[in-house]
């Protein structure tokens, strides 16, 4: 998303603080938040609630939105996706709850993002700027590593090769297996074919730089976000993310000009 406005001739940056809360798979459970330190003016704030009623009205007909509300330098644009595998109800369920989460767990700040499981909203006043689409935002490796006895890397690589061409020709969505590795990649929905498939490439990148050997990962880069569980001795009963996890949170910087 670009500037929308450069009135202003001094800049400063605002860091958006990124929290991990919890990771479960249940699809309302928080896994990240990153709030910014500056304050929304009063009008902002009331624009700002315009703005998530309009974004979780809509998250009962469809699972992407982008919107703008109010005017000049109080307008709020805002953000919503979930996941691609939800349901229009289950859409509604998740981003639904955003709302008081950003209330409880920001406050009344110019710029937020909340990721739960299985949906994601982020709003920001005119004016700021995000970072390049492939900015690593959140990740989460999993403490087991893997024998490569097993040839997980070869699996693992052969999975995001699927992941790439999945997501270019699936609705920037995709989800499937290979030799019991199983992956999921997608993109937010403003990204063209091209431009998901590079994000889904970048966060795989991350992923093998980031949590190296780890049985599983999950990595979230600003538009497109990537996972994978490898079972070498078949599907576990228990959730891949129920052990010990390395978990590191990246600022999101913001630029105003």
């Amino acid at each position: 998303m670009g500037i929308l406005r450069t009135k202003q001739t001094l800049s400063f940056l605002i860091l958006l603080n990124f929290s991990s809360l919890v990771f479960t798979t249940d699809n309302t459970n928080v896994v990240y938040k990153g709030c910014s330190e500056q304050k929304l003016g009063q009008q902002s704030s009331v624009n700002l609630q315009t703005l998530l009623s309009s974004l979780v009205a809509a998250s009962g007909q469809k699972t992407f939105a982008a919107t703008t509300t109010g005017d000049g330098q109080n307008a709020v644009t805002g953000v919503y996706q979930c996941r691609g595998d939800l349901s229009a109800s289950d859409c509604y369920l998740c981003i639904s709850k955003i709302p008081s989460k950003i209330s409880k767990l920001c406050g009344d700040v110019a710029a937020a993002r909340i990721q739960l499981n299985g949906c994601y909203l982020r709003y920001e006043v005119v004016g700021f700027r995000q970072v390049p689409q492939t900015q690593l935002l959140y990740k989460v490796c999993g403490s087991k590593k893997v024998n490569d006895g097993v040839g997980f890397e070869a699996k693992r690589d052969s999975a995001f090769g699927m992941v790439e061409n999945g997501v270019k020709s699936g609705n920037l969505f995709y989800t499937g297996s290979y030799s019991s590795l199983y992956v999921l990649g997608q993109c937010e929905s403003s990204l063209g074919n091209d431009d998901c498939g590079n994000c889904v490439k970048s966060a795989e990148e991350q992923a093998k730089l980031e949590c190296g050997d780890s049985i599983s990962a999950q990595i979230y880069l600003f538009s497109c976000f990537i996972s994978y569980s490898f079972y070498p001795n078949g599907v576990s009963t228990t959730s891949s993310s129920s052990g010990k996890l390395s978990i590191c949170m990246f600022g999101l910087l913001y630029i105003y000009i």
